[in-house]
């Protein structure tokens, strides 16, 4: 622009100005965007990050297959049907995300959790295989336990592979560790889960069955306490009283029959049977289920407990 009658015109100053603050701008900008990948930013990266065998990477890529997203959200990122999940490794810790993921239709026990501590995985991120203090360092899961173990929960069961479920809590272990700046913010008066109406609190107790109180007078029936039994060890979260595929096959009509095995084979459904099944339950995998889903329950079920769950079982 020209300025006319000698005019001051300051036209140039101001555009050489407004280039200078551009200018700026774009610096800070850059320096900025190079900042944020520098290892002093000390931002978790998901590739660095792992669980067992599997690294975050994985465990994103699990996380969106199933389409978690559609019902969870990540640092607020996704629906809000079901809790944010940014936090849960953080909150409730690799052994309740390892029991509730391969059953998530019923919430753990404290019995279902403590089988988890066996797994070598846990221990390495756990360093103990004490309840109590695996209850002390994850608070969240005690409440959990206490408030929910054994009923139901509003999610469905997911045909997850137990590779699949090792990549998801690798996954959860990355969001805990990211740098959120603050999201999402903590209730000033923490975590509380609405106890459900009727329903008996599941005590977060180190003691396995095994060491557990003898049996009351009303439990004098085997198969009432195999029923009893069955329930508070979590096992009804994965395999269903009638013949209805869950997580695990159906008890109905199983005891006396003839079990196909994945190799090929075949065994009879009997006494000794169901004992290896519940002690080692890789010993023989039933034909159409995937290895290494179950937990062993050796280390909290005893002998006259075996009995009694047995007879109830076979009273199905």
């Amino acid at each position: 622009m020209s300025c006319l009658n000698d005019a001051d015109c300051r036209e140039p100053a101001k555009r050489r100005t407004a280039l200078a603050v551009l200018a700026l701008m774009l610096a800070i900008f850059l320096i900025l965007s190079i900042w944020s990948f520098l290892p002093a930013h000390k931002q978790a990266i998901p590739s660095a990050v792992s669980y067992g065998d599997a690294d975050a990477v994985l465990g994103k890529r699990v996380f969106q297959a199933y389409n978690c997203m559609g019902c969870h959200t990540i640092v607020g990122n996704g629906a809000y049907f079901g809790p944010d999940l940014t936090d849960i490794y953080e909150h409730a810790g690799p052994a309740w995300l390892a029991a509730f993921l391969p059953s998530a239709g019923g919430w753990p026990t404290s019995a279902a959790v403590q089988i988890q501590l066996q797994n070598a995985a846990v221990q390495k991120e756990v360093g103990s295989t004490d309840m109590q203090a695996y209850l002390d360092r994850y608070p969240g899961a005690a409440e959990r336990i206490d408030q929910r173990g054994g009923q139901h929960t509003l999610m469905p069961n997911l045909p997850l592979k137990a590779g699949e479920i090792t990549a998801l809590i690798a996954f959860f272990k990355y969001t805990a560790a990211m740098n959120t700046e603050g999201w999402p913010p903590a209730p000033k008066e923490g975590r509380r889960l609405p106890a459900l109406a009727g329903s008996p609190a599941v005590a977060a107790s180190a003691a396995p069955a095994a060491d557990s109180q003898p049996a009351a007078a009303g439990d004098a029936d085997p198969v009432a306490l195999g029923k009893k039994l069955v329930n508070d060890l979590g096992c009804v979260a994965c395999h269903a009283t009638d013949q209805k595929r869950l997580v695990g096959p159906g008890w109905g009509g199983l005891y006396g029959s003839t079990v196909q095995l994945a190799d090929g084979g075949s065994v009879k459904a009997d006494d000794d049977y169901l004992v290896e099944s519940i002690r080692q339950p890789d010993a023989k995998i039933v034909a159409g289920y995937p290895p290494h889903v179950m937990p062993s329950y050796d280390p909290l079920v005893n002998e006259s407990d075996m009995q009694a769950i047995v007879a109830y079982l076979r009273s199905l």
